[in-house]
């Protein structure tokens, strides 16, 4: 009999509340390439949108000594959070922070996986960069696969309003796409 001991780690770890990241292409991207570059140009104040138990070790591992938050609209999972959670869907955040709050925003896995329609999307956005201070940046990964791919990022107003970010340490891009079969993309955003 095989056994798939990743998988078996995976599920044995989350029922014990052990740290279990994920192990793909996507996340070493930005575990190990993203995350150092982002604190390494200063980030102080970050705000990372979306936890689940991939991220439940973030603050600890990564951001450990950065003013850390995060936000995510199921308030189960807020356990998986930082110490400064925000139960709220990320088109509510000026309800919670005070603009120009953040070096940082970081939203991974979010967009096209609930935050999907038009005027959602423009309301998150815009309030990222009412958020963010002058030069910060807002990452935002995505799966480049109809199914969670429900617009045109390219055509969103409140996008438009950043200077694309291109990044030195992936090639200088703006878009870098992941090699994996759901082209899992990070855009780069900065805001003027």
């Amino acid at each position: 009999m095989l056994v798939d001991w990743r998988f078996a780690r995976r599920v044995i770890g989350k029922r014990l509340g052990w740290t279990v990241p994920i192990e793909n292409e996507d996340r070493r991207v930005l575990e190990t390439i993203i995350f150092p570059y982002c604190l390494g140009r200063g980030a102080r104040s970050v705000l990372f949108v979306g936890c689940d138990w991939y991220t439940r070790h973030y603050q600890r591992h990564f951001f450990e000594g950065i003013d850390f938050w995060t936000i995510e609209v199921d308030p189960r999972k807020r356990k998986y959070g930082a110490r400064q959670h925000l139960v709220a869907p990320l088109e509510e955040l000026e309800r919670h922070v005070p603009e120009e709050r953040f070096d940082l925003i970081l939203c991974n896995g979010v967009y096209g996986w609930g935050l999907d329609g038009r005027e959602q999307c423009e309301a998150a956005f815009r309030q990222c960069r009412s958020r963010l201070r002058p030069g910060g940046l807002l990452v935002i990964g995505w799966d480049d696969v109809p199914e969670h791919d429900p617009l045109d990022l390219d055509e969103l107003t409140s996008l438009r309003a950043f200077d694309r970010h291109a990044v030195p340490v992936l090639d200088h891009q703006w878009r870098y796409v992941t090699d994996t079969p759901y082209r899992h993309t990070y855009d780069f955003y900065e805001k003027r």
